[in-house]
């Protein structure tokens, strides 16, 4: 079961992609059984929200999302037009603010980077059981 989603250039474009997320895997549960614990759900949001929030501060232009789910995990995809890769920052208790690749690591299965002919694409998986991975 897969989405996809454009997201507008407004301020409101990090919380639709949210709804968008918690839409998509309540269809999952309830419309093809697939079992999504209340903690990949949260993470989910979680997730997507820090990701496109990253692509609408740091890319010009447009930004894609799209959802896909399993039975074991749920990928979330964003594509945005700006070729840097992004880094996570070492860890520094006074820095305000640019932890959102820290925490999206700290959360997910894996994740995985690709620059695109324009642009890059970001996947982070999340385990739809309760178990937190170890990876």
């Amino acid at each position: 079961m897969r989405t996809g989603f454009a997201l507008t250039t407004d301020g409101g474009c990090i919380a639709d992609a949210r709804h968008h997320a918690a839409a998509f895997l309540d269809q999952a549960r309830s419309g093809h059984q697939v079992p999504v614990s209340a903690r990949a759900g949260d993470l989910t949001q979680l997730v997507v929200s820090e990701l496109v929030t990253n692509a609408r501060k740091y890319a010009p232009g447009p930004v894609l999302v799209e959802l896909r789910v399993s039975v074991r995990a749920v990928d979330i995809v964003v594509w945005d037009s700006e070729p840097t890769v992004p880094a996570a920052r070492r860890t520094d208790p006074g820095r305000i603010g640019q932890h959102g690749l820290e925490i999206v690591q700290a959360v997910i299965e894996s994740l995985f980077i690709e620059q695109e002919p324009v642009g890059k694409r970001i996947t982070a998986r999340i385990a739809l059981d309760d178990a937190p991975s170890m990876t």
